[in-house]
């Protein structure tokens, strides 16, 4: 404070010291000594500079004319125009690279890149197809026998050895992109109900050679695993392919899975107000982005004004937990109960209730159906019909007495409805079957304990019970086409005493005997055409396409005769089956060297006829 007084009281004579100090020289800081610095060391006098020459200038390029004009403007694309600052800001990072040119080709390093020489998840050595099967084969030929099966089968062993087939890594016919090859078979593993199949299939290939088909197959395949994510690496190469109101909103959603929720939530909003998708599509798609993108706000589904069932409806509702009510799903009902079987997801016992059409089709085999119902039995929660029959499987399998466990086996085939989910139980008891003793007292039952084995492919257990098996009996008759060789030789007794025990619609289970034994080779030619006059049927009759399967097998190719078999055994029950495609099926598969394959499929046609 008192120098402030003073400064103030003494104005002039302060500003008149500054000046004055300012005139005096500076009071050096150096310590003594240092006021006159060394003189520098005497250097050597230069050398004399060379003579000048003359110098030739470079005359100037057209990009030095440029760069000293300064830089070029950007040329936009036509038609392109420069977004607005609050359209950029409204962008996802997956947008904002595609606008810079940043958008990757491919979604895998070059190192990790794989080849679409072959395409398919099962290797010759773990159970596929010889891989150049279809190479040298006609394109139209293989797209054909792909495209002209709608994927409902009769035979449980031929959906199997079609879905080994669709998934063998295998070369593409010449002349057809590999890409829609791959395609082709994914969309019929999802018409067979196969849906990890074909994600599996699908996802074998790099999204950046996809093709139009195979990223529809892919969009197809992911819906129908309820893997709506899945789908995001292709979404980020692809992302400007399509425009359509599906591929708009999973863009959406893949930006909300990739951390950019709010701008992901943001564009379903807008796509709400102007009716991209249905209401009750997009209020499930903002469900899921909430979830995936950990976004607090709320939605609320209501089912009621609901009308049907679409395939990412259907995803997008179980993704996120809920079931939609039974009606929805009712016109469809087969289909949506192959997707349950396999959705882990989904509660146990709706897997379950589902799993009474997978197992029989194909789609599970026994050993999962015993996990599911595992599952159910450890889960204690679980209470009614589905915990009573957890219950009466174990009983199946540890119950003290061999007639508990029989009467435990036939509780499970006895309730389940029709035929198609009595064969489906039948998978499920078929190592509860192979553990019951041969016993006289057992032999009522041994046509259905032995499909049931023979369902899962226990061939040598089933055959312990031969010697309960009258000739001429249904037993008899499993067995001498299951056996791996021929248990003798067929004579006409037995296929007359066949005869006079069957009771199916039209004989036909002796109309498939005569023809799985022909097929197989063994029953003798004379004794194979005096039965079929007694039938009045023709097994070995022409038609196109049994010249084509005839074809396949005499030149040893196995995929085709697979695809051909494929087509020619369409239906949703044995009644579509007829004796002349049974006989060239089991023949052609025979002769290719898949004998096991044509064994089964020729007992199950006897024993579900």
């Amino acid at each position: 404070m008192k120098r402030v007084l003073l400064f103030a009281g003494g104005g002039l004579l302060a500003l008149s010291s500054v000046w004055a100090a300012a005139q005096d020289s500076p009071e050096s800081l150096l310590p003594p000594g240092f006021e006159r610095p060394k003189a520098p060391p005497k250097q050597d006098s230069p050398a004399p500079n060379p003579a000048a020459s003359p110098v030739v200038q470079p005359l100037p390029s057209d990009s030095s004319r440029a760069s000293s004009a300064g830089p070029r403007p950007i040329t936009l694309p036509s038609g392109m125009r420069i977004p607005t600052l609050r359209e950029l800001e409204a962008m996802t990072p997956d947008e904002l690279d595609e606008l810079l040119g940043l958008k990757p080709k491919f979604d895998m390093p070059g190192a990790a890149r794989r080849s679409l020489d072959r395409v398919g998840v099962l290797a010759a050595d773990e159970g596929g197809l010889p891989p150049l099967s279809v190479r040298g084969q006609s394109p139209v030929l293989v797209k054909a026998a792909i495209e002209g099966n709608k994927g409902q089968m009769v035979s449980r062993w031929g959906h199997i050895l079609v879905r080994r087939a669709l998934a063998s890594r295998m070369d593409a016919p010449q002349g057809m992109n590999p890409a829609d090859f791959a395609a082709a078979r994914t969309q019929l593993l999802l018409r067979m109900g196969e849906g990890e199949a074909a994600r599996a299939l699908v996802q074998d290939v790099d999204a950046g050679n996809y093709t139009p088909g195979l990223t529809q197959a892919a969009l197809d395949a992911f819906a129908f695993t309820a893997d709506v994510t899945g789908v995001c690496p292709v979404i980020a190469v692809h992302g400007s392919v399509r425009r359509d109101p599906d591929w708009r909103v999973l863009r959406s959603l893949c930006a909300s899975f990739q951390g950019d929720g709010s701008a992901g939530m943001a564009q379903l909003t807008q796509m709400e107000r102007t009716g991209v998708w249905p209401q009750i599509d997009i209020l499930l798609a903002k469900k899921y982005a909430g979830a995936i993108g950990k976004s607090r706000q709320a939605v609320t589904i209501e089912w009621d004004k609901v009308e049907d069932m679409k395939p990412w409806r259907y995803a997008l509702a179980i993704g996120v937990g809920l079931e939609p009510p039974a009606r929805l799903t009712d016109d469809n009902a087969v289909r949506y109960g192959l997707i349950n079987a396999t959705a882990p997801m989904l509660p146990l016992t709706a897997r379950a209730a589902g799993a009474d059409r997978a197992a029989g089709a194909g789609i599970l085999s026994a050993a999962a159906m015993v996990d599911l119902y595992g599952q159910i039995y450890a889960q204690e929660d679980i209470e009614g019909e589905w915990a009573d029959r957890a219950a009466s499987l174990r009983t199946a399998y540890v119950g003290e007495a061999p007639a508990d466990r029989l009467a435990a086996i036939k509780a499970l085939w006895s309730d389940s409805g029709d035929a198609q989910a009595r064969y489906s139980r039948q998978v499920l008891t078929a190592y509860a079957a192979a553990r019951m003793p041969v016993d006289q007292s057992f032999s009522a039952d041994a046509p259905d304990l032995i499909a049931s084995m023979l369902a899962a492919g226990l061939d040598a257990n089933a055959l312990r019970w031969l010697s309960q098996a009258e000739p001429g009996s249904l037993a008899w008759g499993q067995l001498a086409l299951a056996a791996p060789t021929a248990q003798g030789a067929v004579d006409a007794g037995a296929l007359d005493d066949f005869y006079d025990n069957d009771t199916s619609n039209g004989y036909r289970k002796s109309r498939f005997l005569l023809a799985g034994l022909a097929g197989l080779g063994r029953v003798d030619a004379g004794v194979a055409g005096n039965f079929a006059a007694k039938l009045g049927i023709d097994p070995a009759r022409q038609t196109r396409w049994t010249a084509l399967i005839d074809q396949a097998a005499a030149v040893d190719n196995q995929a085709l005769v697979v695809l051909l078999a494929g087509v020619g055994m369409q239906g949703d029950g044995w009644d579509k089956m007829t004796s002349v495609n049974l006989f060239h099926i089991v023949n052609a598969l025979n002769k290719v060297g898949l004998s096991a394959e044509a064994r089964m499929i020729a007992a199950e046609a006897v024993a579900r006829a």
